[in-house]
């Protein structure tokens, strides 16, 4: 026997989550019956758990520009980002990130109790897939898996052209902060990064690169490939002395639905 409560937060629900549903229009039942999170549960029970109304932001405003959604289920959705977009709005620019725009698609699709959380989320001038929960709960679901448990690949294009020895390659180099500033660097008390990395095309002075995120730190790829002396082209902050933006496109997103463990790949 355990009780509800702690059944709950064993399986992914946060205490958030809970809340919302006792307070807030949702409730939590035991074999079709309504339990406080200190009953006590046994073998067999069934739990229903019904979500509470979120609570809303309201400074959050809806936008109503456009979103390529890529694939949909009930708990989730994966947008295809445009690189310039923020992923979540900032203090400075709070009306256009890709949450903007799900909450005004929510609200045209008659779905105004979803609250869009961004959990794979793409710095503003990397392009491609980002995966959202549609609740408070599937966010928890998810994140309790950690950033390791997503597969991602992403292509980009560097400075400079590699060897034939060097055309496919493992960076395993810590990463961490250098200072108070927003930039990374290869620091030997930093955390584990490793990288995948290959070659898909080159041509005179830049070169295509497809990686392989195999943990997921901020700046990962920009510090991986700085350290290789072939950063983004572009990409000022780690390197790179030519003005334009750097292309960097998520391409490739896998995982285990942590409700159904099911292989999701797109």
């Amino acid at each position: 026997p355990q009780k509800l409560g702690r059944f709950l937060l064993r399986n992914g629900f946060s205490k958030r989550a809970l809340t919302n549903s006792q307070h807030n229009g949702g409730m939590i039942l035991v074999n079709h019956h309504r339990r406080y999170t200190s009953y006590l549960l046994h073998s067999g029970d069934e739990v229903i758990f019904i979500l509470g109304e979120e609570k809303k932001n309201q400074w959050l405003k809806p936008s109503t520009n456009q979103l390529n959604i890529v694939l949909e289920q009930h708990d989730y959705i994966v947008i295809n980002k445009e690189a310039g977009v923020l992923s979540i709005p900032s203090r400075y620019e709070d009306n256009d990130a890709v949450v903007n725009r799900l909450l005004y698609y929510f609200q045209k699709n008659g779905q105004k109790d979803l609250k869009p959380h961004v959990i794979t989320r793409l710095d503003r001038d990397t392009s491609g897939l980002v995966l959202v929960g549609k609740n408070a709960v599937a966010h928890a679901r998810f994140s309790e898996m950690g950033k390791d448990c997503f597969i991602k690949k992403y292509h980009a294009i560097v400075h400079g052209n590699f060897s034939k020895e060097q055309e496919i390659g493992i960076i395993d180099a810590p990463i961490g902060k250098l200072d108070a500033s927003v930039k990374r660097g290869i620091v030997a008390n930093g955390q584990r990064s490793i990288t995948k990395y290959r070659v898909l095309d080159q041509v005179n002075g830049a070169s295509l690169v497809e990686l392989q995120l195999l943990t997921g730190r901020t700046h990962q790829i920009r510090v991986h490939l700085a350290s290789l002396h072939h950063p983004l082209t572009g990409d000022s902050l780690y390197g790179s002395n030519i003005d334009i933006k750097y292309y960097l496109d998520s391409v490739e997103l896998s995982f285990i639905h942590p409700y159904t463990n099911q292989l999701i790949e797109i």
